[in-house]
């Protein structure tokens, strides 16, 4: 038995704002001998969105023991380009790297203290510094295994450490660099996190750059790729860079370009959504093109992919439909909440340990496990009468899911088969715009029986996107978006999640429901509810239905 790894993302933001800016999803992770012990994305914790402030509280963690940090462990923090350093508020914990002029494919020795008191005496720690890079690819390891041999690793972020695109491969056990940079991708990253047509047409302010990626996503299923528009976008740099560029000067360009099309920001602007689905087609042609140059020179079997990017799941499921690999592999927490995860399981593999493949639900800090019981008989025909009502229903049972999606732990669900349930639960209960569809869960099989594609093990983290066939359209009708698509996730055995299987089963089964709408339980700018007190307080916010806590169910009176 080697001693555990701590893992961390806590890199200082270079402002102090009351939002992030730079860097945020702050996050830890806690592993044993390959298996992910306790992990922690600080937002759950502190109840601030995209939290970077894990020096502020990581003592606060250990004090109260909310983190049960052995006597004995190893340390591993990613770095960022932002910097290469972690220290605790108090200094207790204390971890520098030297900056790093190149990316390498390895972990690099870094100096590390901590004092588990008030008193001066401390420890010198056995520490690392994990490329922010190879963080993102290794988180794929705790969810699918060890890498296959002959793959391709690829990490696409909007920022790393030393660019925000990279690529390795993996052979005969080794791991090897091919190249990264800023540039091949760059371009195409800021699209979603600093573009001033981006943020203009969806209303975003400069610090909601977070949320930015997944709206524009769903809004550009609601327009049509021109290639005019592409042109435009080319000659003014596709309006890059916030600083750079006026709100004003944009529609003033479009008025110039293309006449009287569009003379306000508004979404439901035809111009402005195939505007948004040009940028979201240029941004999908980059990455296969890139991909497809990796492979007329490498020739791989699999790919493995990381970084914020991989959250894009029109791109994803493109890169499937294309056969250039046999698999492809994400991690469902495969922007920077899972880099803690990443950095552990290397450093574990490092040390000789087999990594374990663990489910989704990880993120277990500050939860109490005494009330959790398998769901009954009673509660799943409950929960559908509930459901077939009308209702909508909050889940908060046991572990909550590493990274940014709900996956039937965490979530919001109703029945799929109507659209004006699908809205109210999207714009009322949650306050998202108009345009952002709601995804559904459903079982395996009937997930083959509603679509012709592939339906590849990303569908478990709803990381896929599917076009539904149209003679189902009317019992998904909640869930089948502008486009004719719905982001699917799947559950395949009772074991994947045995309130979901069995709820799902049932359904089907007993009333020939295909599927239930699932999203985050949170309202628009809050974190995903972790503990008992988050639900019961959302959910009486929220005045939903019903509640299921630990497969217990209260109903509205009780919240």
């Amino acid at each position: 038995m080697t001693k555990p790894t701590l893992a961390i993302y806590g890199i200082k933001d270079r402002n102090s704002f009351q939002y992030p800016t730079f860097v945020h999803d702050h996050n830890l992770c806690l592993m044993q001998d390959g298996e992910i012990i306790q992990y922690l994305q600080l937002e759950r914790y502190t109840r601030r969105k995209y939290d970077n402030r894990l020096d502020l509280f990581i003592e606060e963690l250990i004090d109260d023991k909310t983190l049960e940090l052995p006597n004995e462990f190893d340390l591993v923090c990613v770095n960022d380009y932002t910097g290469n350093a972690f220290i605790s508020q108090s200094g207790r914990l204390h971890f520098e790297a030297n900056y790093q002029k190149n990316l390498s494919p390895q972990l690099i020795s870094a100096r590390a203290y901590y004092n588990d008191t008030e008193e001066l005496n401390g420890k010198d720690l056995t520490a690392f510094c994990c490329p922010h890079e190879l963080a993102h690819i290794f988180s794929c390891i705790p969810f699918y295994g060890t890498f296959k041999e002959n793959s391709l690793l690829v990490s696409f972020d909007g920022a790393s450490s030393l660019g925000n695109y990279s690529a390795f491969l993996y052979r005969n056990g080794k791991l090897s660099l091919i190249e990264n940079n800023w540039k091949d991708l760059g371009f195409a990253s800021k699209f979603f996190n600093d573009n001033k047509l981006s943020f203009s047409m969806l209303g975003a302010k400069p610090y909601e750059h977070c949320s930015v990626p997944g709206k524009l996503m769903g809004f550009a299923s609601w327009g049509n790729y021109r290639q005019d528009i592409e042109e435009w976008l080319k000659e003014n740099d596709y309006f890059n860079c916030c600083g750079k560029h006026s709100a004003t000067g944009i529609l003033s360009s479009i008025k110039e370009r293309f006449g009287n099309v569009c003379e306000e920001y508004d979404t439901h602007n035809q111009f402005l959504q195939d505007a948004a689905a040009t940028l979201q087609q240029i941004f999908e042609n980059a990455v296969l093109r890139k991909l497809e140059s990796l492979q007329q020179k490498y020739h791989c079997d699999h790919l493995y992919y990381g970084g914020g990017c991989a959250l894009n799941i029109v791109t994803n499921s493109k890169i499937i439909e294309s056969g250039m690999f046999k698999d492809v592999f994400i991690a469902p927490c495969c922007n920077d909440s899972g880099l803690s995860i990443g950095a552990a399981a290397f450093l574990e593999c490092q040390k000789g340990n087999e990594i374990k493949i663990h489910s989704p639900y990880l993120n277990n800090v500050g939860l109490d496990f005494k009330d959790i019981v398998m769901p009954s008989t009673d509660l799943i025909k409950t929960a559908a009468t509930i459901l077939l009502s009308g209702g909508i229903m909050g889940v908060c049972n046991g572990i909550a899911e590493a990274g940014p999606r709900a996956l039937g732990n965490r979530s919001l669900i109703a029945l799929a088969n109507n659209k004006e349930l699908s809205q109210k639960i999207s714009m009322m209960v949650k306050k998202r715009e108009w345009y952002r569809p709601v995804a559904p869960i459903m079982l395996l099989e009937i997930a083959k029986k509603v679509t012709e594609q592939k339906i590849s093990e990303l569908s478990r983290f709803m990381l896929q996107d599917f076009t539904i066939k149209k003679e189902y359209h009317e019992q998904l009708a909640g869930v089948v978006h502008a486009n004719n698509t719905a982001r699917i996730q799947t559950i395949s055995k009772e074991n994947d999640n045995p309130f979901m299987f069995r709820l799902l089963s049932y359904l089907n089964e007993e009333y020939g429901i295909f599927a239930l709408i699932n999203t985050s339980f949170n309202a628009q700018g809050e974190p995903i509810v972790h503990t008992k007190n988050d639900a019961f307080f959302s959910a009486n916010k929220m005045n939903l239905d019903a509640l299921i806590y630990n497969n217990k169910l209260y109903r509205n009176e009780d919240f």
